[in-house]
């Protein structure tokens, strides 16, 4: 098993307006605003059945997914221009088979997904989120567009299944927040992620974990990091596959003056990128953990939107 040094050097990406503590744009603009201008699916846009999903077009609206809900088979279809918010609310809801057609057009420091569960289980799985967003929705700073945003309040459980982003120029699944806060738990698995800044998979809270999971960086421009775990921690890393093509950091530990734990058990990772503790941060590798790693699409995993809304992946 071979390792690389390590660096406990300061983060020198910018984190002015990141603090964990406060809410990603109050929640998307806050819950309780977006609510206001919310309709309901059925006014949320044009909308039409298209074999076994519905297609609905982007209007600019907010789209919420309700206590028990599963909200399912439905292509966002992005490709005039516009943009859709998907938020949650209460818990036990599930998001399957969604797919995102075209590029994310946003202003910067938003996301397209809010997630939150208040103390249940809920689940997000088939999605795919591959087309990215588009050059207005970047800066170099990294306030770009998220793809899913746990808000900090956040105090149940979300497993995350067969979710594919790329190409989104902030966090790929931002969900640290809730550490300061909520202490909620998020279980990334057999997801996949490529050339996302600051991130692709970014988690804070014991019991949270990434499993069966690929990241890739082969693309100039928005080279996050690969796993960034904050504190409280820790974080276990298991089966997963880190290609970074030597950009950025395969595995970030600790951020903001506070160290964390992380367990990365049976991952490759890129040697060159290598591992970064932070304020006393801590990264365990066990297992057959090693430097060479080969970035693959998880099985089950959708390569296109139609793919993930029909479900026939």
């Amino acid at each position: 098993m071979a390792q690389n040094p390590r660096t406990s050097e300061t983060d020198t990406t910018p984190t002015t307006g990141r603090n964990d503590g406060l809410s990603r744009r109050s929640y998307v603009r806050s819950v309780a605003a977006a609510a206001a201008a919310v309709t309901s699916f059925g006014a949320a846009g044009t909308a039409s059945a298209q074999g076994d999903y519905e297609v609905i077009e982007a209007s600019g609206q907010t789209i919420t997914v309700g206590d028990g809900e599963t909200w399912e088979n439905k292509l966002l279809d992005l490709t005039n221009g516009q943009d859709v918010v998907v938020v949650t609310e209460g818990s036990d809801w599930t998001i399957r088979n969604v797919g995102v057609k075209g590029r994310n057009t946003s202003g910067t420091g938003s996301s397209m997904f809010g997630i939150s569960d208040a103390g249940g289980s809920s689940t997000i799985e088939n999605v795919y989120l591959g087309d990215g967003s588009d050059e207005r929705n970047g800066s170099s700073s990294g306030h770009g567009q998220t793809a899913f945003w746990a808000n900090p309040e956040h105090s149940g459980h979300i497993d995350m299944k067969n979710v594919n982003i790329q190409n989104f120029a902030d966090n790929a699944v931002y969900g640290s927040a809730p550490g300061n806060a909520g202490g909620g738990t998020i279980h990334i698995d057999r997801c996949f992620a490529a050339n996302c800044y600051v991130s692709h998979f970014r988690l804070a809270t014991a019991g949270s974990k990434v499993t069966n999971s690929s990241v890739l960086v082969d693309q100039e421009g928005y080279a996050g990091r690969g796993i960034w775990a904050w504190a409280p921690g820790p974080i276990e890393v298991e089966n997963c596959q880190i290609s970074m093509n030597g950009q950025n950091t395969a595995i970030d530990a600790g951020a903001n003056g506070k160290g964390t734990e992380v367990v990365l058990r049976d991952t490759d990772y890129d040697e060159q990128a290598g591992i970064a503790e932070h304020a006393g941060s801590n990264v365990r590798l066990e297992g057959d953990s090693g430097t060479d790693p080969e970035a693959f699409m998880p099985e089950g995993t959708p390569t296109s939107a139609e793919e993930a809304a029909s479900g026939s992946n």
